[in-house]
């Protein structure tokens, strides 16, 4: 039943990048609160004035944004929670945790090319 109540957008695509190391804070939706370490940060093109804060992306390393050999770990997936806004000059649309990053990414490529869906429940 659960099954039935979820559903996802159509993917977007784009670069990811990473910050970290935890704790994750502050952060411009929650301020000091934690909210795990699956957590990202979105550039302009999905942050909507802050509409974008609490939703949830599962998303999937695609391919290499620069020349690093092997960037992805294929086929691993992520869900993480928007907590953050990635300013102007923002390297991606989305701005991983790194353990967010280190699951579906090698860290040393730095930037990914990674498939978006908004998982809505």
């Amino acid at each position: 039943m659960i099954l039935c109540l979820i559903s996802a957008v159509q993917a977007i695509q784009g670069n990811a990048v990473f910050y970290g190391p935890p704790p994750y804070l502050p952060s411009a939706c929650y301020g000091n609160q934690r909210n795990g370490i699956m957590v990202a940060g979105v550039s302009d093109a999905l942050w909507q004035n802050g509409r974008a804060c609490g939703k949830r992306y599962r998303v999937k390393c695609i391919g290499g944004a620069n020349k690093a050999p092997h960037p992805c770990k294929n086929g691993r997936t992520v869900v993480v929670k928007v907590v953050d806004y990635c300013k102007a000059g923002c390297q991606g649309i989305i701005n991983l945790s790194r353990d967010a990053f280190s699951t579906i990414a090698d860290p040393d490529a730095g930037i990914v090319r990674v498939e978006l869906n908004e998982i809505r429940v």
